[in-house]
């Protein structure tokens, strides 16, 4: 028999703290990404992975093509924002699981801590990294491995952070269909590999099938390498770049968005 007690136990409705969503503040956020630094601080190949592998890899591409630099200058010019997409995307996606699966964000859910405050959190600290990331990347392809472009290296920097931002939206989100850190990796080839061999790097995609073409209008990397082609080609801000980098930032905020939803408690 059930007593009155239990009726009204189970019969009482959630606190309204409990289900109305929490606002997004500046000092929640910060506490979120000065938390995730401060664990990446103490991890120095993650760092290393980051900061140092799209140097590393733009060093190698440019003696490559030690015999035509004009190759690199159209060549390296992409792999500067598609480099450090797949980086952040890579890292992004693992520490998210580590936290998922080891029960942190679980326990920060429970908290005074909106799920927009955590995304918001991961994304500034990320976004540091990126900042970096993509400064060194740019400031060596430009200044030290000789990459002749005619607009301006601060367009190219844009680019370059705006895609390491998407990668890391892109991590935080399959973060939320992986049950390990090897399902994490494995999500490369489908989220990945596609937008790379569709983005233009490897053919104009007008030359490409119509059915490809098509595919390749609407994934965010073949609009990352249409902008450093821009900066590339033309010494001056033109709106197709414009359009470019808005795209790139529109589809980084959409899967940040996409990202929070995912957010959910794993026990009931």
């Amino acid at each position: 028999m059930t007593t009155p007690t239990a009726r009204t136990t189970a019969s009482a409705p959630p606190h309204p703290a409990a289900t109305r969503p929490r606002p997004l503040t500046l000092s929640r956020t910060t506490a979120t990404a000065t938390r995730v630094l401060r664990q990446l601080s103490h991890d120095p190949r993650t760092i290393a992975l980051l900061l140092l592998i799209p140097c590393v890899m733009l060093c190698l591409l440019r003696y490559v093509f030690d015999g035509s630099p004009r190759t690199f200058d159209n060549i390296g010019a992409s792999l500067l924002g598609i480099f450090p997409l797949i980086t952040m995307f890579l890292v992004t996606s693992i520490a998210t699981l580590r936290e998922r699966t080891s029960g942190t964000l679980e326990r920060l859910l429970a908290m005074p801590l909106g799920k927009g405050d955590l995304i918001a959190g991961y994304a500034l600290a990320f976004g540091t990294l990126a900042l970096l990331q993509s400064a060194l990347a740019t400031g060596l392809a430009v200044w030290f491995l000789g990459l002749d472009v005619t607009g301006s290296p601060w367009l190219l920097l844009l680019v370059a952070l705006l895609d390491a931002l998407l990668g890391t939206a892109l991590g935080l989100f399959v973060s939320a269909f992986a049950a390990s850190e090897f399902q994490a990796v494995q999500f490369m080839p489908a989220v990945i590999f596609p937008q790379l061999l569709l983005c233009g790097l490897f053919t104009p995609r007008d030359r490409m099938h119509p059915a490809l073409e098509t595919v390749s209008d609407v994934l965010p990397m073949s609009y990352a390498v249409d902008g450093m082609n821009e900066v590339l080609r033309h010494p001056d801000m033109t709106p197709a770049f414009v359009r470019d980098a808005l795209i790139v930032a529109g589809c980084a905020l959409l899967v940040l968005a996409l990202g929070a939803a995912t957010l959910k408690r794993r026990t009931p």
